[in-house]
């Protein structure tokens, strides 16, 4: 009877697949027919019928195909990974127990320098680099409803992925004026929040502020400076007052602190930024703060400058010509398509490239001081420069400090090269090779009267560039020339971003002063120039260069023309082809030397060393002078965050020596008290083959 179910169960299904067995079989059978039906349909032949009903659909079932792998799988699984891993070891540091060998937290610097007695005596004032602070929207075009007064730059970046092209609308600046575009204000965010953390998780300043908190430091006596970063500095002032509001806070936190002097600390493009309110506040109004010749010295202890960008950093080039450094260029090699327009249409580096030629600030850190101090065709301080393996990086974090004479750490892990570092950009490996003799140089005047042919009424849509202004044969005219150094690297901004340039060169300047009585250098483009300008006059004062050290650093680039000749695409890029010997310095088009990875060792420490070391005439008073390096030791495992030893550009701020440092120095420690100089680089020797006249 269960046959017989199954069977009627499976002719209902498929009744079409159920003919050659069909209901016939079970009709009752006319009488000469009755005995052959007896006889033939026995249970044993029914069941039998079934079982062929049963096998054949099996035989004809269809192979379902693999399916095809596609892109978007591979980002779902990358993305899950991620995310699995992420919370696994959220789980690890925060559950397992505290006490295990190698998961034991530090005691804070501030923690044991209470202990020891130190408290909260000088006022405090931060002051926020580049990208570090954070923006929010007080004005915007109807894409931005509901974003009043939530940040647009800093914090989660939720709105990259909500609506991209809005977000990078605001965040640009009007490529006229230098300044707020119509119908939009973004402006920066007050108070310790504003760099406290550049995204949840990723501190800044946060560990500093918390160390600082601890020995007895509040708002009351701690500040931070925040400013539109993207500004020129003068502009700031001009359109926030932002200058004006930080010289009142200092007036007021030395009055309200028993008149103390105060301790500033400035990071990365911060410490230019606040080279040029030194010269500001001092200065006569209108231009000027109008504060005295004495007021720097009235109310500045130290400035204890972290990662300081004082002559420039190469990689702000590579920003301009291409918008892509080493990390962007290796990911262009590797998966062109996700950031170039001939594939997905993304378009990453366009947007970043026409939202960045906006922003006045990052004209301030294109490299000063021309050949003199970066190196000529032949010639450049790192002449000696040593190319660190990882290994041995990690074998010299631990060893001692040293004053530049003791090479034996390093001697066994090094491969000795002479790079003609003073190419800041060459076109093709090859030319890195030959004699400054066999190279081809287009004069600047040449390369001019070629911007003169820009065609303004070229058309790419809504992402578009200066290039796209540029013909074919202009492009092909910039690679002709086979190197560029600092000097003849300006004529070349200008030709590709002449807007950028023409507007920013007002703000800013990039030379060597003759004469610094000269009258032209009242003018406030020459104030963030350390080579052109003087320091106040504040005998008493003191100057630190805090940085850095033992991490490749982007110095030079090898660049080539891009395949493509689409509109709306970069013309130029880094050749990540381009490597040197093993363990070289030339890795992936880009050519490294010793520094906190973004700021070269000759532009951080070259002032503290030589340039304001003792009196000289950028620094007629005689400022005492400061080096106080970190030799960079990169974190044993990734249960220790980023590192207590850190000296990477934005890391050092969570270094334990450098917070130590700070600390006593706001609790009223002297320079020699500090210790003095600390020094582990070659900036000393660098120093001496700079020819400068002090």
């Amino acid at each position: 009877m269960a046959a017989i179910l199954r069977f009627r169960k499976l002719c209902f299904l498929e009744p079409v697949k159920c003919s050659t067995v069909s209901v016939q079989s079970f009709e009752k059978p006319k009488n000469d027919e009755k005995q052959s039906f007896e006889q033939h349909q026995k249970p044993e032949s029914l069941v039998s019928a079934i079982e062929r009903v049963l096998e054949k659909p099996k035989s004809k079932k269809i192979k379902k195909q693999p399916k095809e792998w596609r892109c978007v799988d591979s980002c779902c699984w990358l993305i899950g990974y991620l995310c699995t891993s992420w919370w696994l070891l959220l789980f690890l540091c925060n559950f397992l127990p505290a006490n295990l060998p190698g998961l034991r937290v530090p005691e804070a610097p501030g923690v044991r320098l209470k202990r020891d007695g130190l408290t909260a005596l000088h006022p405090v004032v931060l002051v926020p680099g580049i990208v570090t602070g954070g923006l929010e929207l007080w004005e915007g075009r109807p894409c931005s409803e509901g974003l009043f007064r939530k940040r647009l730059w800093g914090g989660s970046f939720t709105e990259i992925f909500k609506r991209p092209l809005c977000w990078l609308e605001h965040l640009s600046l009007d490529n006229e004026t230098g300044l707020d575009p119509p119908g939009i204000r973004v402006r920066a965010v007050p108070g310790l929040v504003a760099a406290d953390y550049f995204a949840p998780g990723y501190f800044v300043w946060a560990v500093l502020i918390e160390n600082l908190a601890k020995i007895g430091y509040e708002q009351k006596n701690m500040y931070m400076a925040a400013y539109d970063w993207r500004l020129s500095f003068q502009n700031t002032e001009i359109r926030d007052q932002s200058l004006s509001r930080l010289k009142s806070k200092i007036e007021l936190m030395y009055v309200s602190n028993g008149y103390k002097k105060v301790v500033v600390v400035p990071h990365s493009m911060g410490v230019i930024y606040f080279l040029h309110f030194l010269k500001w506040v001092e200065a006569p109004p209108p231009v000027g703060g109008g504060g005295g010749q004495g007021w720097c010295a009235k109310h500045i202890k130290a400035i204890m400058n972290i990662g300081p960008a004082f002559l420039g950093v190469p990689k702000a080039v590579a920003n301009i010509l291409s918008a892509e450094g080493r990390d962007v260029a290796f990911i262009r090699s590797m998966a062109p398509g996700l950031l170039d327009s001939e594939t997905f249409g993304f378009q990453t580096l366009q947007h970043i490239m026409r939202v960045s030629r906006t922003w006045d600030s990052v004209i301030s850190l294109v490299p000063r001081g021309g050949e003199t101090i970066w190196g000529d065709l032949n010639r450049s301080p790192e002449v000696e420069n040593i190319c660190y393996t990882s290994k041995a990086r990690y074998l010299q974090s631990s060893s001692k400090e040293y004053n530049g004479n003791d090479t034996d750490a390093k001697r066994s892990f090094h491969v000795k090269e002479l790079p003609r570092y003073g190419r800041i950009i060459s076109f093709g490996k090859e030319k890195l090779e030959l004699p400054s003799s066999q190279l081809s140089i287009i004069d600047s005047k040449e390369l001019m009267r070629g911007s003169a042919s820009r065609n303004s009424n070229m058309s790419c849509g809504e992402v578009s560039s200066e290039y796209d202004e540029m013909s074919r044969n202009n492009i092909k005219k910039v690679a002709e020339s086979d190197a560029y150094t600092a000097s003849t690297l300006l004529d070349l901004l200008r030709f590709v971003a002449p807007k950028m340039m023409k507007r920013a060169e007002a703000h800013f300047s990039h030379g060597i002063a003759e004469d610094l009585d000269d009258p032209k250098y009242t003018h406030y483009k020459y104030w963030s120039n350390p080579l052109e300008t003087k320091l106040p006059d504040a005998p008493d004062m003191e100057i630190f260069c805090s940085y850095g050290v033992g991490i490749p650093t982007e110095r030079s680039y090898v660049y080539k023309l891009s395949s493509s000749d689409r509109c709306k695409s970069i013309p130029l890029q880094i050749d990540s082809s381009a490597y040197g010997s093993d363990n070289g310095c030339l890795k992936g088009g880009v050519h490294f030397v010793d520094g906190d990875e973004s700021v070269p060792v000759v532009s951080a420490g070259f002032m503290c060393a030589k340039g304001w070391r003792g009196k000289t005439r950028f620094n007629p008073s005689g400022i005492s002078t400061y080096i106080r390096e970190h030799q960079h030791k990169a974190p044993s495992s990734l249960l220790e965050g980023r590192g207590t030893e850190s000296g990477a550009h934005v890391d050092i701020m969570g270094n334990v020596a450098f917070i130590e440092d700070v600390l006593r120095l706001a609790g009223g420690a002297t320079g020699a008290e500090l210790g003095g100089d600390r020094i582990y680089s070659d900036i000393m020797k660098m120093s001496e083959r700079i020819n400068i006249r002090l």
